[in-house]
């Protein structure tokens, strides 16, 4: 049985932690009633202006989709996972991970040609323990969504991809990120992004639009708001999902932080009593010579 010293120490030690645990939590809970609000917000005119362009454009024929999909038994691919910059958010990078790495057998059973830039430390750390190539301009992404200031940067982003797609580096792109439904569930999801404008058919009878300029010039300049949109909303969903997985984990470790308190304290009191036990059978049994 431990020594009455050494219990104490050990309340004394989960206390302090509890602290740090506790404020975590809080931090967490500030955060993400920040980002919930914005993400909702921005998804909301995202798909507004995707409702916008596909009301401009016209969908594609079954002959186009079915073209698609073959070709994307051997394509170009440009995989984006978006995890975290730190840890102590519970399963969350390691789900990331998973994922990520299943894509990746996916995609490569398919003959496909792999591309990687991962947003996140997280993720950047396992995919270079597994000797990934990747293009790690954009690893502190999350850091300057955080500081507030993130539309250059994800226009960068944007930016890069584009080039890469005009190049023809790349025939697809695909976000694995962490898709927040609610305060305790944030579902791993891969995404593809719309790279290509839709295509514009001749004006309804009931189309809701009188554009001027023409609906093709509309397209045209919309759609680069809308790939800008996609990807900060897909790393705001993910920042999100973030810090629901951190308080989470904070809380969970809080309450755990409880029941060891209530085990030791209980521990401690039976310790004591039963030395005071001890010291009083041995007074009452001593002998005096």
């Amino acid at each position: 049985m431990p020594s009455l010293k050494e219990i104490k120490s050990r309340i004394a030690s989960i206390q302090s932690t509890q602290k740090i645990t506790s404020a975590m939590r809080m931090i967490a809970s500030a955060k993400l009633h920040r980002t919930q609000g914005m993400t909702e917000n921005f998804l909301c005119y995202m798909e507004q202006l995707r409702s916008i362009l596909n009301d401009l454009g016209c969908a594609a024929t079954d002959e186009e989709v079915s073209t698609s999909a073959d070709e994307k038994k051997q394509k170009s691919v440009l995989l984006i996972p978006i995890a975290s910059n730190s840890g102590l958010c519970g399963a969350f990078n390691s789900n990331l991970s998973k994922a990520t790495f299943k894509r990746i057998d996916e995609w490569t059973r398919r003959g496909a040609k792999l591309q990687l830039i991962p947003v996140g430390k997280k993720i950047n750390h396992e995919l270079k323990k597994e000797q990934q190539p990747c293009i790690t301009d954009f690893v502190g992404l999350m850091d300057k969504l955080e500081k507030g200031d993130p539309f250059e940067a994800v226009s960068q982003f944007t930016v890069q991809i584009l080039q890469l797609y005009q190049e023809g580096s790349i025939d697809t792109v695909e976000f694995v990120f962490h898709h927040f439904k609610s305060m305790g569930s944030q579902v791993v999801t891969v995404k593809e992004l719309t790279l290509s404008p839709p295509k514009v058919g001749k004006v309804e009878a009931d189309n809701p639009f009188l554009t001027e300029p023409s609906a093709d010039e509309l397209v045209q300049a919309l759609h680069p708001r809308l790939l800008n949109a996609e990807v900060y909303g897909t790393l705001l969903d993910s920042f999100t999902s973030e810090h629901a997985a951190r308080m989470l984990a904070m809380q969970t470790a809080d309450d755990n932080a409880n029941d060891l308190l209530k085990e030791l304290t209980l521990l401690y009191n039976k310790t004591r009593q039963q030395a005071i036990t001890n010291e009083l059978i041995d007074i009452m049994g001593g002998k005096v010579e």
